[in-house]
């Protein structure tokens, strides 16, 4: 399976704009620029799909982890935070909150570490990556 997006850029890196459009158009021609990066100017930013990426792969692997383990969530929940220092992704936060029927806490933690370890985008990612998981 192969999956792609565009990104198309027009000027300099300050004032220039681009747009980025998904191989699904889930995001077509959406924007970003040196403000949406770096500051908090309206359009997304290649950090933040990285932060999306992470958080929904994580997400549909600790439901699969702990579908391997007989359990069924009732609700996963996700955010990740990419942080960006000196020009280069210094880590990914997770922080993961489920609703798992039937589980004890120490099983919920090792599901959730297998699948931080083991989602394609914890692979892809050459960075440390931190979590906090709890049961809710």
């Amino acid at each position: 399976m192969k999956r792609n997006a565009t990104a198309k850029w027009n000027g300099s890196v300050k004032e220039g704009k681009g747009t980025i459009t998904t191989q699904s158009t889930t995001l077509n021609n959406t924007q970003y620029s040196f403000s949406s990066r770096f500051e908090s100017g309206v359009g997304t930013n290649p950090e933040e799909l990285i932060a999306a990426a992470h958080a929904g792969c994580f997400t549909m692997k600790l439901s699969a982890v702990l579908g391997e383990s007989k359990f069924t969530p009732t609700s996963i929940e996700t955010t990740c935070t990419v942080n960006l220092e000196n020009g280069a992704i210094a880590g990914s936060h997770l922080v993961v909150k489920a609703t798992v029927p039937g589980i004890t806490a120490d099983a919920f933690i090792a599901c959730a570490e297998n699948a931080k370890a083991n989602c394609p985008i914890s692979k892809a990612l050459n960075t440390n990556i931190s979590m906090e998981a709890s049961l809710v």
